[in-house]
């Protein structure tokens, strides 16, 4: 565990470094806790932590406590979705302030906070990982390679974000462009976020409508399967892809009503601080029990694809991630951290996350080795050394890929004249 205990420690002096304390008085805030260079660090803070979530779930991180006890990095494992909860937060926090703010800010809109910033790194994307899954030996049905070059299944598996992110932001264009009533348009936006939820109820994991009922739990029935019936191709297919978005509401109400909330907190800040912690901590066990007692895997329970549980399931997580969110803005009044780290991968949190997987996976053959019964076992040196090898390796292969994807973006902006 020393891994683990030297990331933890890492962790802690990046929150620490540069970090900023208003004062114990109840009336001593930041008064630019959530400027635009905060938020910036506040998504790389949240861009490292979802680095360290994807390389915490390779089997052989998970497994190297031993039977019964925890692996490495355990902390990261199922706390993904709360990184990228921070994500949708500062984004529907900075969509309503700039609404506020700039005149005709909803002019150009589609052009440049969707088809620049969403839609060209999505097909870059998908350019890349083309090359990357063909140079590496994949060999695709001629269907698959055609849709996945459409971007109508996935060629990157991460690339969901781009897609929902693009999604909600093309319905508060439309919303908060024809609709005049302020009132209205949040509670779309709200709709447009459940529904997008439901819709990842229905769908599940995979075409669990494709076959007879449980095929996929037949002997070799996912094997055999179709191509497009697998998991991880079709959009919507996976809770990640839908049980963050609902701190981007989160983030909207707080930039409408900002002026207001400081002026709550300013009264009682402490004691208000603690029931948050509190709420916040009934909201994480709620989430915990319904994942266990319900959960979202149901298709694997034998009866069906569990629409009903994983609804429950949802419903269940959402006021973790919209709590943590909360409170994570009324910490930042009293303390906030930027440093030269937390602003780096700030810059390249879009292209640090859309590069991950690359990386995660061309630097597998140090985790694992070849199982004499079949497949691939993990495998560990001496004080886990190859564990942390990985780790600093993968942190370096993202960052230099993500520096070259926003280079290959860039490029293709100009050629397209969106920059």
């Amino acid at each position: 565990m020393y891994l683990t205990y030297a990331v933890y420690a890492l962790c802690i002096a990046l929150l620490v470094w540069g970090g900023k304390f208003a004062g114990f008085k109840a009336g001593q805030f930041h008064e630019d806790s959530a400027s635009l260079s905060v938020m910036k660090s506040l998504r790389g803070f949240a861009a490292v932590g979802v680095i360290l979530h994807h390389i915490s779930q390779e089997d052989a991180f998970q497994w190297a406590g031993g039977r019964g006890r925890p692996g490495e990095l355990d902390l990261f494992v199922n706390a993904g979705f709360l990184f990228v909860a921070v994500f949708f937060f500062c984004s529907g926090y900075g969509l309503i302030k700039s609404l506020e703010t700039k005149p005709d800010y909803l002019d150009g809109f589609m052009k440049k906070r969707v088809v620049k910033t969403l839609v060209v790194p999505y097909y870059v994307s998908i350019v890349i990982y083309g090359l990357f899954r063909f140079l590496t030996g994949e060999r695709l049905p001629a269907a698959q390679w055609i849709t996945n070059c459409l971007g109508l299944t996935m060629m990157n598996e991460y690339a969901w974000y781009p897609i929902i992110a693009a999604i909600l932001y093309t319905a508060f264009y439309l919303i908060f462009r024809n609709i005049q009533n302020r009132r209205l348009c949040f509670a779309l936006m709200a709709c447009v976020i459940v529904l997008l939820g439901l819709g990842f109820c229905f769908n599940g994991h995979f075409a669990w409508w494709a076959g007879e009922t449980n095929w996929w739990l037949t002997p070799g029935g996912q094997r055999h399967a179709k191509w497009w019936m697998q998991q991880k191709v079709l959009w919507l297919s996976g809770e990640w892809w839908v049980n963050s978005c609902p701190a981007l509401f989160i983030g909207m109400l707080f930039a409408r009503f900002e002026d207001r909330i400081r002026a709550w907190f300013a009264c009682s800040y402490w004691l208000k601080l603690l029931l948050l912690l509190v709420l916040t901590a009934a909201a994480t066990l709620l989430s915990g029990f319904v994942q266990y007692v319900f959960g979202y895997w149901t298709e694997f329970a034998g009866n069906g694809p569990g629409i009903q549980d994983k609804l429950i399931t949802y419903l269940g997580q959402i006021p973790q991630g919209m709590l943590v969110t909360v409170l994570l803005f009324a910490v930042m009044l009293k303390y906030r951290a930027e440093n030269p780290v937390s602003r780096f991968f700030g810059s390249i949190s879009l292209e640090s996350y859309m590069m991950n997987l690359i990386a995660i996976t061309s630097f597998r053959f140090l985790l694992y080795q070849d199982d004499p019964r079949g497949g691939q076992a993990p495998v560990y040196w001496a004080g886990h050394a190859n564990l942390a090898l990985y780790l600093v390796a993968v942190f370096a292969a993202t960052i230099l890929l993500a520096l070259v994807y926003r280079a290959l973006c860039n490029a293709v902006r100009r050629l397209l004249r969106l920059n």
